[in-house]
């Protein structure tokens, strides 16, 4: 896949709720996802495909979401694209509402993310 159609394809994903389940199709196995600030002591940094599934299924597990966009993929040279996520939900634990937005800058090298980084 070229860059395009990476980009297009995890857009698609996260707006069709298909999200986990893109990461073997558009993710190279030893990926990084990085976070901008450490969340409940889990790092900054995830390694791997299989702890970037697992971080998904955190997320799923620690909030309700009850409204998101997914921007169009912004490219940056042949390389990396960017996409800008809104989400508004609760934490299910304490109940607590949130209203995000972030920047996710996403690398790509042989037909594959390499690299993910979130800015919040």
């Amino acid at each position: 896949m070229n860059l395009k159609e990476i980009a297009d394809e995890l857009v698609a994903g996260c707006r069709e709720d298909r999200a986990k389940e893109n990461l073997s199709k558009l993710y190279a196995p030893d990926a990084v996802s990085v976070e901008g600030q450490d969340f409940q002591g889990m790092g900054r940094e995830t390694k791997g495909i299989d702890a970037i599934r697992g971080k998904h299924e955190w997320w799923e597990s620690a909030h309700e979401v009850s409204g998101a966009s997914v921007s169009d993929p912004l490219p940056h040279g042949d390389d990396r694209f960017a996409v800008i996520f809104e989400v508004q939900g609760t934490v299910k634990e304490t109940g607590e509402a949130f209203d995000m937005r972030e920047v996710g800058v996403y690398h790509v090298a042989d037909g594959k993310i390499i690299r993910e980084e979130f800015f919040y």
